[in-house]
């Protein structure tokens, strides 16, 4: 059943002037085989697999009517992939931004969850409490990824006023958005999907982000084209 999205806006509480509001449409990855495997990937760079790239072109699909000024994308390659099935069936560039990278996880990248339990218990359960100021050893804290991404929408979103942009990035950096616009600490118990190649619309404005609708994934859901399933495959 296709998620639908949790809030919408009305026009009157939206803050500032249209001409200074940019519209954000905000993607996750598609998937990959760490993702299916529940295994942390952060900066670690991994290409979608098969089921990635349908639901990559479905989403290029749906968004083929957009108005979108500019593809943005981190440059690990999940997201950029995702971002170029979108961008070329439109003829235009997708362009990468380092601050829109997953956090960092720093030796917790490569093992799954139930690894990290099992090797790294005490550090594994500060992540598992979101411990703001705690970093994997090598990694960021959820504080070090918040200023970051937080600094990284902020001077996209400048560079277009008035128009729509796309963001291709990553679970972490969708979950910092979703705090950002409703404002909800980093602790906050997290009751909102990740789902990738969801569709997730944000308005930003110089007073900040405003959230419009979140986990469309209607598109993941259309019966002429039977999902791919690369178990069966």
């Amino acid at each position: 059943m296709a998620s639908a999205p949790v809030q919408w806006l009305s026009p009157a509480r939206v803050q500032g002037s249209a001409l200074h509001i940019t519209r954000i449409l905000a993607i996750r990855h598609g998937e990959t085989a760490w993702n299916r495997d529940t295994r942390i990937q952060g900066h670690t760079d991994i290409e979608l697999n098969d089921h990635g790239r349908w639901q990559a072109a479905q989403l290029a699909e749906a968004l083929r009517d957009e108005p979108i000024a500019a593809v943005y994308a981190s440059d690990l390659l999940r997201a950029h992939e995702t971002a170029h099935a979108v961008a070329r069936t439109r003829g235009q560039a997708v362009t990468s931004h380092l601050g829109l990278r997953e956090r960092c996880f720093g030796r917790f990248e490569g093992h799954t969850w139930t690894e990290l339990e099992q090797r790294f218990p005490e550090e594994s359960l500060a992540w598992r409490k979101r411990v703001p100021d705690f970093a994997p050893p090598g990694g960021e804290s959820l504080l070090q990824l918040q200023a970051r991404v937080v600094a990284t929408v902020e001077e996209l979103a400048a560079r277009h006023p008035g128009e729509q942009i796309l963001m291709v990035a990553h679970g972490g950096v969708l979950d910092i958005l979703y705090r950002a616009a409703t404002r909800l600490g980093l602790q906050a118990p997290r009751s909102w999907e990740l789902t990738n190649t969801a569709i997730n619309r944000l308005l930003w404005s110089p007073e900040g982000l405003s959230l419009v609708g979140w986990a469309d994934t209607s598109h993941l859901h259309n019966p002429s084209t039977p999902a791919l399933d690369e178990r069966h495959a």
